[in-house]
């Protein structure tokens, strides 16, 4: 493999990281992880997301916005209320693979101080 391979291999890889980095963002909040774990049972209208989460109407609908521009939820219109959907089954998936993720490191995680 020449070195001009090699160098179009990495920046290939360092945009794939970019990307995992910015989808990951959506993941990387307590609230927004809240509400896409009450989305996982179904759409909810944003009434529902903050009864279910307990978050201010205004704060689930900024985290609301933010899952919508990561492509991580989406809101269709229902009569006079948007109802707000994962926009991936795997979504589901990950949160759930992350759970037993946690099982296993839970020590390291509560004892990470640097984020």
């Amino acid at each position: 493999m020449s070195s001009v391979e090699i160098q179009s291999g990495d920046r290939e890889d360092s945009e794939v990281c970019l990307k995992r980095a910015k989808l990951l963002r959506g993941f990387a909040d307590s609230s927004r992880l809240a509400i896409l774990q009450a989305l996982r049972d179904g759409p909810l209208s944003v009434g529902e997301i903050v009864r279910a989460t307990g978050l201010s109407q205004p704060n689930a609908s900024n985290h609301l916005r933010c899952l919508s521009e990561c492509g991580l939820a989406v809101g269709e219109q229902r009569g006079r209320h948007v109802h707000y959907r994962l926009t991936d089954p795997r979504i589901s998936q990950l949160l759930e693979l992350l759970d037993e993720v946690l099982t296993g490191v839970a020590t390291g995680v509560e004892n990470c101080q640097n984020y």
